[in-house]
């Protein structure tokens, strides 16, 4: 923002963006992050340099990840662990290894084209968990699958980061960085898990003798904040090291007095990391190597819909629930936006058209995944219940 505009004036001014941007998308049907993400763009040469709104984008998804984390008890998380493994590995070859794949046939050098393979690899979290629950889908046969390849990804992505800013900065990334890396995603882990199990094992009782919201909010979100924060420190994603502190207080028995008083908190926040998102992308002039940034998108959507075909199977979904699952992860997002921070001249430009387009496509999908579902394999039959007639 200019430095003679007041800060709080423009804080204002976006809240009231938001409102009439999510009023504005049930009229016309059209997911809001949608309309979010294009008044990041419009606004990004106002916006670029808010801190402000960089602040408010990191509590947002802090607290979206903090919630989905409270879904999984440590329990819940090691079943889904031995059950998306196959399916996970299957993800990084289709959307990583082959894109790849792709760019070095179209004569790119082997950093651009793993700069490319991983902009492309990992499903936007943010969109498709916002999606989800928006849409009512979290009870949803495929949700679990779904997000348990979030997850994987989440995990996965940080260290393709790591690799891509080593290189990019002229740094050597050896095998003794490779794994301090996952030394300190286990670790993060491991200390979530050994808080749930000691401090907040008697947590649900603790919440009880607190009357005032105001302090719950105030203790729960520094928790989230909290986690993440130390996640950054370690040089790991935010997300994941909020979701890791979701995880620390599933154990509690009643998990809603949280979510209860951290949902007013993550809905007014969350929108700003969409429309941050926007301001990120430097759409510049032209369409730079366009036929390979159509073989991209191609690709990426046939990927991530291979990848629900093929691996829901692996983690027991039917192939119809296969086919919804892989049709509605195909947005990119957030991890997108942070790997191609690390291209520079017409590769950013490349960069920031695909985050735009396939995030685009990818909600779209997502919106008429359950009609193409049905035109694939017809209409689920329901079976009708046999009701006894009296004196029959």
């Amino acid at each position: 923002m200019p430095t003679d505009f007041p800060a709080l004036l423009g804080a204002g001014l976006i809240l009231l963006f938001i409102f009439y941007l999510g009023f504005l998308s049930l009229k016309i049907k059209v997911p809001n992050v949608i309309l979010y993400i294009l008044l990041g763009i419009i606004l990004a040469d106002f916006l670029h340099n808010s801190e402000l709104l960089h602040f408010a984008s990191e509590i947002g998804i802090v607290l979206l990840f903090f919630i989905l984390g409270l879904e999984f008890n440590v329990n819940r998380l090691g079943g889904i662990a031995k059950k998306i493994w196959p399916s996970g590995l299957l993800d990084v070859f289709l959307s990583l290894g082959v894109t790849t794949g792709i760019a070095l046939l179209f004569n790119l050098d082997l950093f651009s084209s793993f700069l490319i393979g991983g902009i492309t690899y990992a499903t936007s979290s943010s969109i498709t968990a916002k999606l989800l629950d928006d849409r009512g889908r979290m009870a949803n046969t495929e949700t679990e699958f779904m997000l348990a390849i979030l997850i994987f990804e989440d995990l996965v992505a940080p260290i393709v980061v790591a690799i891509l800013f080593g290189v990019s900065s002229g740094e050597s990334f050896t095998s003794l960085t490779f794994i301090l890396l996952v030394g300190k995603i286990l670790g993060l882990a491991a200390l979530a898990i050994i808080l749930s199990k000691t401090l907040f094992k008697r947590f649900e009782t603790f919440l009880d003798r607190i009357d005032d919201e105001d302090f719950k909010i105030a203790l729960l979100v520094g928790i989230a904040l909290s986690f993440g924060g130390l996640a950054l420190l370690l040089g790991l994603s935010e997300v994941l090291g909020a979701f890791l502190a979701g995880m620390m207080l599933a154990e509690i028995g009643k998990i809603e007095k949280v979510e209860q008083t951290v949902y007013p908190v993550r809905d007014l926040m969350l929108p700003t990391f969409f429309i941050y998102f926007g301001t990120t992308i430097e759409l510049g002039d032209g369409v730079p190597m366009a036929g390979l940034l159509v073989s991209i998108l191609v690709w990426s959507v046939l990927s991530k819909i291979l990848l629900g075909v093929l691996g829901g199977p692996l983690y027991g979904l039917s192939k119809r629930v296969s086919l919804r699952a892989g049709l509605s992860m195909c947005a990119r997002g957030e991890f997108s936006v942070v790997i191609a921070s690390t291209a520079a001249g017409v590769l950013k430009v490349f960069s920031g058209l695909y985050i735009v387009i396939a995030a685009f496509i990818g909600m779209l999908l997502f919106e008429q995944a359950s009609w193409i579902t049905n035109k694939v394999y017809g209409k689920p039959v329901k079976k009708k219940r046999n009701l006894k007639v009296p004196g029959g």
